[in-house]
């Protein structure tokens, strides 16, 4: 069912309810869910015209059939948990090659194929030998152990850092992810360049910082990209990003909650135990009384709302590129049939010394030379999102993430900058294909090239993501510390909870923050 057929513009029914959560995003959804069937009276409050926020699908190219996960692409933090306790009709497919990175090696086009059972034949090609297989086999086997461990205690009240330490129960792993920048683990385990490159942009999606960065920011998120459902897989949703709204929205409304579309909520005012919320809808302005308000937006947001001080300005740093092909390209790395290197993720200029340039670029105020990216075709492994005539016809999706594209490269010309940043990243991938992918693209029903691409500053007007960051602001290790409450979602009102991207333990595709949110309302 479309996201639009869950949710309704009409007037809430009541006046005041037990919990009002503002945003209709996948994290309020599942806390509508938990609530309602705990028996309390839930209204979600969404400004837009359907639910979902960023994890969405939609048909961006008029009159093609095709329904694209327009934001959010992979499912990988989304516990199972969830799935089962909300009775959830949707799944995930595991994707049969993890990556492919080509690459040109003494003048020779070749590349790194990671899945299936020419892995350590790939490396022995790529790199002359076993030992970068092996050092990957047992980094990845450390990465796991840590994933097993620390997965579960994401719904879990927050463990302090002595006792998530105690329960990685590895010192040296501890070392590696959590106390020292992950370039030292990356260059101590792995010698070349192009393996590095693959290892360190799990630390890099949507998060702007150098390898060697003192905060450990990029830790954070190379933390969060190897531990999903104590696998790291990454996995496609079946039938797209919306399927998984469209089925929180009929648990939420099944439980017995009230879902209102197209009603912006433009205030939060708070005593404590009651709050009044005031919302903004077609009809008219009314006010809501609520006992709790779950705000399933960012912290900026949360800030407006409530009239505090704003956080720390965030600042996204990524560029999302949809695409509809009419056939997957020919690769000039003959030994690789394109359905294998599209089907996981295909890493464009993601060299490690490669990475290094574009961040410098970036961090002095220019665009990446090479801009790194990379993409995945969720057609191959999910044809579902293509109408039947067009998978028929060997249709494909492609979804590109660029990186290290940061908000404040595109504040003086949004438009010129996002068409010179994507002529130079496709430019990047044509170098490694037989032909432009430009002359792949099916065209919609007016001619034009199925292609659209997003900066964070079109994220920010889109989505009202604060700076156009995709976890609304730097990640946090899953862990307590002085500022956070028993489950990484208190505020300092008693009555308002954070239960969005923000959230300790928030960001990515998860509903952690959303179920963790219920839980702290629920008082568990």
């Amino acid at each position: 069912m479309p996201a639009d057929e869950t949710s309704s513009p009409g007037r809430p029914t009541h006046t005041h309810y037990d919990a009002v959560i503002v945003g209709g995003g996948h994290n309020g959804l599942v806390a509508a869910a938990y609530l309602a069937r705990a028996g309390w009276s839930v209204l979600v409050l969404e400004r837009l015209g359907t639910t979902g926020g960023a994890a969405v699908s939609s048909r961006p190219f008029d009159g093609v059939d095709a329904r694209l996960s327009r934001y959010s692409y992979l499912v990988s933090l989304l516990p199972r948990k969830i799935v089962h306790e909300l009775g959830l009709d949707f799944a995930v497919r595991r994707r049969t090659i993890s990556s492919y990175t080509p690459v040109v090696r003494g003048g020779r086009h070749t590349g790194l194929l990671v899945g299936g059972d020419g892995t350590r034949e790939s490396f022995a090609a790529i790199t002359g030998g076993d030992r970068e297989y092996e050092a990957w086999r047992r980094f990845y086997g450390m990465t796991g152990r840590v994933a097993g461990r620390v997965f579960p205690t994401l719904t879990e009240p927050l463990p302090d850092r002595d006792s998530l330490r105690a329960r990685v129960d590895d010192e040296n792993a501890w070392r590696m992810l959590f106390e020292e920048p992950i370039g030292v683990a990356v260059e101590d385990t792995f010698t070349d360049d192009l393996v590095r490159g693959v290892v360190l942009t799990d630390a890099l999606i949507g998060t702007f910082a150098d390898a060697h960065d003192p905060s450990l920011v990029q830790n954070r998120c190379f933390l969060y990209h190897v531990i999903g459902n104590s696998t790291g897989d990454w996995d496609v949703p079946v039938g797209g990003m919306g399927a998984l709204t469209d089925a929180l929205a009929a648990a939420a409304r099944k439980a017995g909650a009230e879902i209102r579309t197209l009603h912006e909520v433009t205030r939060v005012e708070t005593a404590g135990s009651r709050a009044e919320v005031t919302v903004h809808s077609p009809e008219a302005e009314s006010v809501i009384s609520a006992g709790k308000v779950l705000v399933n937006a960012s912290p900026k947001e949360l800030a407006t709302l409530l009239g505090e001080q704003p956080p720390t300005p965030a600042e996204g740093a990524q560029l999302k590129v949809n695409m509809l092909l009419t056939r997957l390209p020919e690769l000039r790395d003959r030994s690789v049939d394109p359905r294998q290197a599209f089907a996981g993720t295909f890493h464009i200029a993601e060299g490690y010394e490669q990475l290094a340039g574009a961040y410098r670029e970036a961090a002095a105020g220019d665009l990446p030379t090479a801009p790194p990216s990379e993409i995945y075709c969720h057609s191959l492994t999910d044809p579902s999102i293509l109408g039947p005539g067009l998978a028929a016809r060997g249709y494909q999706t492609l979804t590109l993430f660029g990186l290290h594209t940061p908000a404040r490269l595109f504040t003086a010309d949004n438009e010129a900058t996002r068409e010179t940043l994507l002529r130079a990243t496709l430019a990047e991938l044509d170098a490694h294909l037989d032909e432009p992918v430009t002359d792949c693209l099916a065209l919609d029903a007016d001619g034009r090239p199925c292609i659209e691409a997003r900066t964070p500053l079109d994220l920010e007007r889109d989505l009202r993501l604060p700076g156009g960051h995709i976890f609304h602001r730097d990640l946090a290790f899953p862990y307590a510390t002085g500022e956070t409450g028993r489950w990484g979602v208190e505020t300092t009102h008693a009555n308002v909870l954070l239960c969005g991207a923000g959230a300790v333990r928030g960001g990515g595709v998860s509903g952690v923050p959303g179920h963790n949110a219920a839980m702290a309302a629920l008082g568990r």
